[in-house]
């Protein structure tokens, strides 16, 4: 049995609040990847009133091994209410920041786009105030589908590019690291105006210079918002852990980032791609970007950006 080090020791919830947040949840029949892909940070988030919101599933069609996602069940049709009750729990939870996630649905002719496209829409109906982030997967090069998430204007567009090329197969056997690249550039083409981001995990056998190369590749495609942390193994059946990454790497490979000119990295051992998400609204405070008409605007740099 592998020994977490100390520093991957997480603090006790408090559970009242916990309970709350998924009370909402249960009642809403709402699903989080808090709870389906087992976070570490849980009851830290649900304590601060905060959730990943995970649509179209939970069942993915993808079977990624170090994800603790459930990939066996058959994926359902899609719900039509969802984007209402999704709306609902941010009213309720009175979210000044919401990030949206989904299963991979290569099942669905747009990847899931349309979905994510209503909920974004239904949000900003029910809470105008609330800033939104999409956490979503590489639509198997669906830019059409990619197109149709951007042109509901979310704040930030988040794709996991998770691994380092060398790894790509072994972690991620449906994917593909230049289609990951591909679509935070194509995001950046189409909608200059939002803010990308992008995650990766250590502790699978990658060097500091194979992490510094990934940060550099996102750098090239103008990616502003980079998270590491530390890979755990969900269960035995999963890809194990190779190495347990100290905090002082993180706090290095940080110092790197920012001196590439990340807007924001984020790099701890129990760091997650939507760990402290909510932070990025001081960020763009930071750094404003004007959005002026952002349909017209991806409507007009569809016709001029062409592979």
């Amino acid at each position: 049995m592998v020994v977490k080090p100390e520093w991957l020791r997480v603090k006790a919830p408090q559970w009242e609040r916990v309970g709350s947040v998924k009370d909402i949840l249960r009642d809403l029949g709402l699903n989080t990847v808090c709870e389906e892909a087992s976070c570490p940070n849980i009851g830290e988030c649900f304590n601060n009133g905060t959730a990943t919101f995970l649509i179209m599933g939970p069942a993915c069609t993808r079977a990624c091994p170090y994800c603790d996602i459930d990939f066996e069940k058959k994926p359902q049709p899609l719900d039509s209410a969802e984007p209402e009750r999704l709306a609902e729990a941010v009213r309720r939870m009175q979210l000044n920041h919401v990030v949206v996630t989904s299963v991979n649905r290569d099942d669905l002719p747009d990847g899931g786009a349309t979905q994510f496209d209503r909920c974004i829409h239904a949000i900003r109906a029910a809470s105008p105030g609330t800033t939104i982030e999409v956490l979503i997967p590489d639509l198997c090069g669906n830019w059409d589908a990619l197109a149709t998430i951007l042109k509901a204007a979310p704040e930030v567009l988040n794709h996991n590019i998770e691994t380092i090329s060398r790894l790509y197969r072994h972690v991620r056997p449906q994917g593909s690291y230049a289609r990951s690249l591909e679509l935070l550039q194509r995001t950046r083409d189409l909608a200059p105006w939002v803010y990308t981001k992008t995650g990766v995990m250590v502790g699978l056998s990658e060097t500091d210079e194979e992490i510094k190369q990934v940060m550099r590749d996102l750098r090239a495609v103008d990616c502003d918002i980079l998270t590491i942390g530390q890979y755990l193994q969900p269960s035995q059946k999963h890809l194990g852990v190779v190495d347990f990454v100290r905090p002082e790497q993180f706090d290095a490979w940080r110092a790197y980032g920012e001196s590439l000119g990340f807007l924001q990295v984020v790099a701890s051992p129990l760091t997650r791609s939507s760990y402290h998400a909510e932070q990025v609204r001081s960020l763009m405070e930071r750094h404003p970007r004007e959005r002026g008409n952002q349909l017209e605007a991806v409507k007009r740099q569809e016709s001029e950006v062409s592979y």
